[in-house]
């Protein structure tokens, strides 16, 4: 629901909850999850520590709830990029570029995930990791759809699975991403989506091309 439509009560409870979130982004960002207090989440943001406590029962839920908003929003711009387009290609092609655009804005907060998983400093529970992978499998089957379609028209060769074409698709993408959010000048990240797309389209679109390779 957007938030324009609520009361407004709600919508000025969403506002401090997004401000509070913002604000914890941001100096777990600079100094770390587990080098940032809730009275400094507070003070960043500019409300009482009882109003933080409010929104969020401790710092672990607090940084869930962040990632999984961050999840979702991610998801949700994506799910945009290929609804913005009829032809299957042209929807793969913004996919790929949009994902660019949300791994470089979002650079700091994907890096502070990518940190905090790793490290395996606190207890990432069960919901959380289920609430996390039921997004990623959202996103993996809008794609198998696009490659269901284009098979189906006949804009690319019959694939027994399509899923195994969308895995492929995000997997090499977000390989690419990594590479680049590790050493940006060493592994830009290609301008062109052409050159991450034609790795699949040189075999989806050209038969030959197809045999030729297997």
């Amino acid at each position: 629901m957007e938030t324009d439509s609520l009361p407004r009560r709600e919508r000025e409870k969403a506002r401090q909850r997004r401000e509070l979130l913002d604000a914890a982004l941001e100096l777990f960002s600079e100094k770390g999850y587990h080098h940032v207090s809730m009275n400094e989440i507070a003070q960043k943001s500019e409300f009482a520590v009882g109003t933080l406590y409010k929104f969020f029962k401790s710092k672990e839920e607090l940084y869930k709830t962040l990632m999984t908003d961050l999840a979702n929003r991610f998801h949700s711009e994506l799910l945009e990029a290929l609804e913005a387009k009829e032809d299957e290609i042209e929807k793969l092609q913004n996919w790929v570029r949009v994902g660019g655009e949300i791994f470089r804005t979002n650079a700091s907060a994907i890096r502070l995930f990518l940190t905090e998983a790793q490290g395996a400093k606190f207890n990432l529970d069960a919901k959380f990791n289920s609430e996390l992978f039921e997004i990623h499998k959202s996103k993996i089957e809008s794609l198998k759809a696009v490659f269901a379609s284009g098979i189906q028209k006949g804009r690319f060769i019959k694939i027994a699975d399509p899923t195994l074409l969308a895995v492929a698709l995000d997997s090499i993408t977000r390989a690419s991403l990594f590479l680049w959010l590790d050493s940006p000048d060493q592994y830009p990240y290609p301008e062109n989506t052409e050159e991450i797309l034609n790795i699949l389209f040189k075999a989806l679109i050209d038969p030959t091309a197809a045999f030729r390779l297997f």
